[in-house]
């Protein structure tokens, strides 16, 4: 095992949110299946330590929505002609990721935690639904696309969503909760 790996820890809460899941009615099954394929997929193909360290370490900017707030306020700070505008869109991160965290207090589904396949790295909660990651990346890449080409915006926050099921720590569904979270809100900070 790479040492880099962060050791898996046995969560019977885990086991037990993916039981759940899976017990639930047929749109919740089907949703919860194609999560674990879609997880099992990423997880296991690709993995090799020169690919997952940079991936750990690209990931780890998103924390608290770090690198999307550090880029709202050095947008501010070099662009004084359009400070509002970017301030605006930086407090739009800020309430995704907020909005986001509220959230996984109320859903409360615990991580994946499936055998042999350990997260890659370590995180704040153990909570899961949405992707804060996501949620802020999304939010980021709609409020700060007419300050600066979306383009390259929108490639850095669906890496960074997927970043966050590679390195085993989210679903997919986590990831496209948090994106969608993260458009709704992003799109109250774009410039009119």
């Amino acid at each position: 095992m790479n040492a880099s790996r962060v050791p898996p820890v046995p969560d019977p809460a885990a086991r037990r949110s993916l039981r759940a899941r899976l017990r639930a009615g047929p749109l919740a099954r089907a949703i919860a299946k194609v999560d674990l394929r879609l997880y099992r997929l990423l997880r296991e193909h690709g993995h090799d330590a020169r690919v997952e360290t940079p991936i750990r370490r690209f990931s780890q900017l998103g924390e608290h929505a770090a690198v999307w707030l550090a880029l709202g306020l050095a947008g501010a700070l070099l662009d004084p002609r359009r400070r509002t505008q970017w301030l605006r869109a930086a407090r739009s991160v800020l309430a995704a990721y907020a909005l986001n965290t509220l959230l996984k207090t109320v859903v409360r589904r615990k991580r994946p935690q499936l055998e042999k396949l350990p997260a890659l790295i370590s995180t704040p909660t153990s909570l899961s639904f949405p992707s804060a990651h996501a949620s802020s990346s999304f939010a980021a890449a709609l409020a700060y696309s007419p300050l600066v080409p979306g383009a390259p915006l929108y490639a850095a926050a669906s890496a960074m969503a997927l970043s966050r099921v590679y390195l085993g720590v989210h679903y997919p569904s986590d990831i496209a909760a948090g994106a969608l979270l993260g458009t709704l809100v992003g799109s109250a900070g774009r410039t009119p």
